[in-house]
């Protein structure tokens, strides 16, 4: 029997070797430096023998100088900066709204107590108070000096009929010009209007402003009077002034007016006649 022989194992080829290239013959100092560095690395007694104080350089005697680490860190990439974050803003404020612009009916002044009085009345009643100032006020001033001009007027309503207007004082003061003594009457004021007609309220502050005002008891009575003929020109007026006595002795002035060339005249004519035909008793004076 033929012997089989073994057969010898398969050589492969080796691989060739890859080697690297070789680094450039060039190379900045600053490598080079750091080879010579790696390569020359001193002993422990070179390193005794260094003086204090220097880490990064070699002595003249070793060779090449040693690069400092600092130089070394200089070389790498700076890292990029992280952007610092922002910090948060504060909300805007809320600006208010614009106003809107207001009707010319809201730009208007308020209307007085007076005038807000005189709307409330009905249209027909409207134009006869119109004028008037103290009738509804808030507040009322009381002045103790003879003033006229504080008399208001309204419009008479009822032109085609002749009527009796009486007023009524039974406080009225004045003092006498001489010793300056009060002097207290009852004033009654009965006119005939026309177109004007003197306001209560009015007339009454009128005669509060006789408190202080220096005057006889006959002039008293036409003072008041003429400035009632003067503010609403009526067709006939009359005022009777009965005062209390002092020293004994009360006055009772009477004085009238009728318009000129008017029948009126002749009915102040006749009622001066007979105005106190029948006197009254007085037992209260």
């Amino acid at each position: 029997m033929n012997e089989q022989r073994p057969q010898p194992p398969v050589r492969r080829a080796a691989r060739p070797s890859r080697q690297r290239p070789a680094p450039e013959a060039q190379a900045t100092p600053e490598v080079s430096a750091v080879t010579n560095e790696r390569s020359e690395s001193p002993t422990n007694e070179e390193r005794h023998d260094r003086p204090e104080g220097i880490t990064g350089e070699r002595s003249e005697s070793h060779g090449a100088q040693r690069v400092p680490r600092s130089n070394r860190r200089a070389r790498r990439a700076p890292r990029a900066e992280q952007p610092a974050p922002r910090a948060e803003q504060p909300a805007p404020a809320q600006q208010p709204a614009p106003q809107q612009p207001q009707p010319a009916e809201q730009l208007k002044p308020q209307p007085t107590q007076a005038q807000q009085s005189q709307q409330a009345l009905p249209q027909d009643v409207g134009p006869q108070t119109r004028g008037l100032t103290l009738l509804g006020a808030k507040t009322t001033v009381y002045s103790d000096k003879y003033t006229p001009a504080v008399l208001e007027t309204f419009d008479n309503r009822h032109r085609e009929n002749d009527y009796w207007v009486k007023f009524n004082c039974p406080e009225f003061t004045s003092l006498c010009p001489i010793t300056g003594q009060p002097d207290f009457a009852t004033i009654y004021i009965s006119y005939i209007p026309d177109q004007k007609m003197v306001e209560s309220k009015s007339l009454k502050l009128y005669l509060f402003g006789f408190r202080n005002h220096g005057a006889f008891h006959e002039d008293c009575v036409n003072i008041i009077m003429k400035d009632l003929i003067k503010l609403m020109s009526p067709r006939y007026i009359e005022v009777w002034g009965k005062f209390l006595p002092r020293g004994g002795i009360s006055i009772d002035p009477f004085a009238n007016y009728g318009r000129p060339t008017t029948r009126w005249e002749e009915f102040a004519r006749q009622r001066l006649l007979m105005h106190d035909l029948t006197p009254e008793r007085v037992d209260n004076r």
